[in-house]
Parts: structure tokens; sequence; C-alpha cells
């Protein structure tokens, strides 16, 4: 049984997740609806789904500490940047909220500006289809009109690639970051960054440094107030990152907004 299917197997035994919440009206029982999986720096990564009844409680990805320790040290600088890992949300996130897929990319130096120059990793949740985010080409620079409270869209100048309006990267998009982050004079630890292309929003993004990681500890992100999502889609509530130490394995769980 692969690191994947067993941490599956927890998920739905209940001692990862939890299947059975209770509240104080009542016990809910939930059910985990799987995505994909795939061998990622040598553990398996996967996409799922919490369900109650009929209504997505939550979503998110499993990522086996494995996979961090395990990130190489260099890798080819590549333009445009591929994604080293590319899977689908289950059919029922997709359905119910919007967001389709995930895209993890390794930056073993960081990237400019100056406060992500630091190993992190780069987790896209999209909510625009895979043959779609390929599409991105940054060719538009026209950026949203409205952005979260207190996020910024940077322009960025690289090295030998010129300047990024809005800090826009093929394959990926425009990156909205808070604005206080941007002018600091500290490395980043985690992070939740907004992205959007042709003014619209396309993704959440948990940047999260590789030293954050391997600290083995829980977090949780803001979501920021994204305006003019696509219809369909529908932001999440919360963002945890759950260090489990029995799994050895992180959940990247999105939760949704309890509805009264």
């Amino acid at each position: 049984m692969s690191l994947g299917s067993q941490v599956y197997a927890r998920m739905l035994a209940g001692t990862v997740l939890g299947v059975a919440l209770a509240s104080t009206a009542a016990c809910t029982s939930e059910r985990l609806v799987r995505g994909e999986c795939s061998t990622y720096n040598g553990a398996d990564v996967c996409t799922w789904g919490r369900m109650s009844g009929g209504t997505l409680v939550a979503f998110g990805a499993t990522v086996p500490i494995k996979s961090i320790e395990a990130a190489p040290s260099e890798m080819p600088m590549v333009w445009p940047p591929k994604a080293d890992l590319a899977l689908n949300m289950p059919g029922a996130v997709d359905s119910a909220v919007g967001f389709k897929n995930m895209n993890i990319f390794w930056e073993p130096h960081g990237h400019p500006p100056g406060p992500y120059l630091t190993p992190h990793f780069d987790i896209h949740f999209n909510n625009i289809s895979a043959a779609e985010v390929a599409k991105v080409d940054c060719a538009d620079s026209t950026k949203p009109s409205v952005l979260p409270a207190g996020y910024e869209l940077p322009d960025v100048a690289i090295p030998q690639l010129g300047t990024l309006v809005g800090l826009c990267v093929p394959g990926m998009g425009m990156h909205s970051l808070p604005g206080a982050e941007l002018r600091s004079a500290s490395l980043f630890e985690k992070t939740m960054i907004a992205g959007y292309y042709h003014r619209a929003p396309i993704f959440l993004e948990p940047m999260i440094a590789r030293a954050t990681l391997l600290a083995r500890r829980s977090f949780t992100l803001p979501i920021p107030g994204v305006a003019g999502e696509p219809a369909g889609v529908m932001l999440p509530a919360t963002f945890e990152a759950q260090y489990d130490s029995t799994a050895q394995a992180y959940q990247f769980t999105f939760k949704m907004p309890v509805k009264s």
C-alpha cells in the first residue's frame, strides 16, 4: 500500500480529517471524496473533498512531509515555469465550488521580490481548467479594478526577463500580495496569494517557505476578500495547514463557510 493510500485509509477512518463531527445540536457524518494522487519527491500527494450529505464542507490536498524534505536543492531555470505536480480536484469539488485543479511549483532559491527570495512552494488551487491555465501567456496586462483590502499587484523587474506586469507568470497568472509583506525587510514564512488573469480571479495560492513546513507545526492563513469571482466559484472561509505527526503529512484544508 502506497503512502498516499495509507493516508486516504486514515482519512476514511477519521483519524486525520475526522468523519464524525459533534455539534451542539447534533452529530453530522461526513464522507471523503477522492481526487487524484501522484508521486511527488518520492511520496504520494492527493487531492480530496469532504461532504456532509450533499454539501461540500472542505477541500484540499494531502502532502506528506517526505515530499517536502526531498525537494531538490537545485533545479534548472525554465521559462515559462512548468508545474512540478498537477492534480485535478474531485468532480464534487469542482461542481460545488468551482475549484478544478491544483499545481505545485518548487522554488529552490525563491524568486523576486525580496521577501520571497527563500526556498518555498507555490501551491495553486485554480478555478479554471488545466487547458485554460496553459493558455495564460501574460499577453493581457490589464489588471483587475478591485483587489482584496491591503493587497497589491506589483510590477516586478526580473533580470534577463524584463518587467512582469502585475507579477504575471505564464502558466500561472498575476499574483496579488499583501502590500505590507511586499515592503518587508524580512523573508516571508507563509502567505495567501490571490491570482488573476483577464482581470478575473483564477486562483488562490498558499505560498509557504520550506523551513515553515519542516517545522511540522499546524498553522492557518486568512482568505483575502476576492471580488468578482466567476459564476459557480465560491470562496472558502478559512485555510488550515494541519500537520499529522502519525501520518507524517500535512492536510492543506480550505474550509467552506458554514451555512446558517
